[in-house]
């Protein structure tokens, strides 16, 4: 079986962290399954210059046509995007972009069974385009905002819509995003669940805690972290204003973004500098080692649609502290996970930190409960769609 992989959320040499989960659940379905064979089309914004100033846009300029990942072979064809009217005409530009380099794959000796396309809108939109220009079957992922959040606006909502009645199946990382394509009107027996995974040889508690503390400059204080790029939805500043009740705890906040300037004015006004430091953004390996090492994670996002660095956090032997929002409550889901909080305030953090610390979960008991999350359970539920849609015929 050949699929097509089409996504715009792929990571890439410029940006490694960029859609992670989108090749996690690549590669460990190629391990799972090793008659599949895989190409990605992951197209970029197209930006004309790589001035370092442009931050994000920059990196996207910089991004090669080609690459190759983990033995994976990448393209990156540019699509423009528009400001302002962008969000409406964006599956159209990116369909136009990307279908050109569709058929050079193909007519390269990649003559692809199905196209597998992950985040309904825009891609799923443009996926469906693909599909009938190829007659192939696609399937799409549901992941988050592109269900929670985008439908929320009518003309993407009614390509989504579109997008549910003709693609072979669909897919989310969580019951509670199924819920929403429920609401808009999708055969419950045409989607099926399947959450995202953990890593477990990769993300696993470290015997030398002790000396990490020491290394990533760790007070003997317990230490919380907050993970995500410094935006609004993640949430930092309301840990960061939770800070304020725990005097007897520090924070480590890993990311970067563009309210970074704001959260650090925050931690002055309030004088928590002793107490609240900024890690950057880190590598996988380096967010590793974070996790072993802090005491509770802590997730104050107003939207998630299934939280990746839940998972990691535990599979590393550390509780969690999170937001009851779209899937998490099917991540956090017992005692040895950690907690939910009331709601997304400062108190409930506050309350939720303190709730968790005064009945702390063995380190050996979060782990094992992140061990009901490996992957093959996902990787064997793909494997039953895509056969599935194949032999449908094209």
């Amino acid at each position: 079986m050949k699929v097509l992989v089409f996504s715009s959320l792929y990571p890439n040499a410029q940006q490694p962290s960029h859609g992670i989960f989108v090749e996690n659940r690549l590669r460990q379905l190629l391990a799972f399954a090793p008659e599949i064979e895989a190409r990605v089309i992951a197209p970029v914004p197209w930006f004309p210059s790589r001035n370092a100033r442009f931050g994000d846009y920059a990196k996207y300029a910089a991004v090669d046509a080609r690459e190759i990942r983990h033995g994976i072979a990448i393209r990156h064809p540019r699509y423009p995007v528009i400001p302002k009217i962008g969000m409406q005409i964006t599956p159209w530009l990116m369909y136009r972009a990307v279908r050109g380099e569709v058929r050079r794959v193909r007519d390269e000796g990649f003559d692809f069974d199905l196209i597998d396309a992950h985040y309904f809108y825009p891609d799923g939109v443009a996926a469906m385009r693909l599909a009938e220009e190829f007659q192939r079957p696609f399937t799409v992922t549901g992941r988050g905002t592109d269900l929670n959040l985008i439908p929320r606006y009518p003309g993407p909502r009614r390509r989504i819509v579109e997008v549910t009645q003709r693609a072979s199946h669909m897919i989310t990382v969580a019951a509670a995003l199924k819920g929403y394509l429920r609401d808009m009107g999708a055969d419950e027996d045409r989607v099926t669940v399947l959450r995202n995974g953990v890593d477990l040889t990769f993300f696993q508690p470290s015997n030398e805690r002790e000396p990490q503390r020491r290394n990533l400059k760790f007070s003997d204080r317990p230490t919380l972290l907050s993970v995500g790029h410094l935006i609004e939805r993640k949430g930092h500043h309301l840990v960061i204003e939770a800070m304020r009740e725990l005097p007897a705890m520090d924070l480590v906040i890993a990311g970067d973004g563009p309210e970074e300037s704001a959260l650090r004015q925050l931690v002055e006004d309030w004088r928590l500098g002793d107490r609240v430091r900024f890690a950057g953004r880190l590598s996988q390996e380096r967010l590793r080692e974070h996790y072993q090492t802090a005491d509770c994670l802590v997730l104050a996002s107003s939207r998630e649609g299934w939280a990746n660095v839940l998972l990691e956090s535990m599979a590393c032997g550390t509780p969690v502290v999170a937001t009851p929002v779209d899937g998490t409550p099917e991540v956090v889901a017992d005692p040895a996970a950690g907690r939910l909080t009331g709601d997304r305030t400062a108190a409930a953090i506050v309350s939720a930190v303190n709730s968790l610390f005064s009945q702390l979960p063995e380190r050996a008991a979060t782990r094992a409960y992140a061990e009901r999350f490996s992957w093959d359970d996902t990787s064997r539920g793909q494997l039953e769609i895509f056969r599935a849609a194949t032999a449908s015929g094209r």
